[in-house]
């Protein structure tokens, strides 16, 4: 409701005539508007970002993608029902986590959405460092360097190879949505209101 009567009084101008020049001019002042809406930018892209996780964590796995993902390589070391498990257990928490940024869209986040995506990102990023990076940059683990070839084999990837782990494509773009989602969450967390 507040959003279209926002977007009502941007788009309804009124004629106003001083001193022989004619020009529009907004119901609202320009500069309010544009404070107003600088707080709904955070919320849009957290939204957007958020989106982007969901659809990620319930596709990657399961629908081909070309040479970002590796299906086969995938069910290879995941049996279907193993497989499906697992992404119903990533799914929910970051499907609640969006169902509650748009239900209260436009509004003030309550303290538990904030404590909700906080921990649901800040463990989602936790496990990327400790599924990814720590290995492909520190600690070798040859075990998940043998299985992370069979999964994904043949997937693009613009790191090079190192500890026997080379990133995907894919996945890289996963983490970074993530560490996108944190920032914006401490945009979202510093306003006041």
């Amino acid at each position: 409701m507040m959003f279209r009567a926002r977007l009502w009084a941007l788009l309804h101008f009124r004629v106003v005539r001083d001193q022989g020049v004619t020009s529009l001019v907004g119901i609202r002042a320009p500069v309010s508007y544009i404070l107003d809406h600088m707080q709904s930018i955070p919320m849009v892209a957290l939204i957007a970002l958020q989106c982007f996780v969901v659809l990620f964590v319930v596709f990657h796995n399961w629908i081909p993608l070309g040479t970002l993902n590796n299906v086969k390589g995938v069910r290879a070391k995941f049996p279907t029902g193993k497989l499906l498990i697992t992404t119903f257990i990533n799914f929910i928490p970051v499907a609640i986590g969006l169902a509650a940024s748009a239900f209260y869209f436009g509004r003030v986040y309550p303290g538990w959405v904030f404590w909700w995506l906080w921990i649901t990102y800040g463990l989602a990023c936790y496990g990327s460092l400790k599924a990814w990076w720590i290995p492909y940059l520190f600690r070798p683990d040859p075990k998940l360097a043998a299985r992370y070839q069979t999964m994904y084999a043949a997937t693009h990837s613009f790191l090079p190879a190192h500890n026997g782990i080379r990133p995907n494509t894919l996945h890289v773009l996963f983490d970074i949505v993530t560490v996108a989602i944190l920032i914006d969450l401490a945009v979202l967390t510093a306003q006041p209101g």
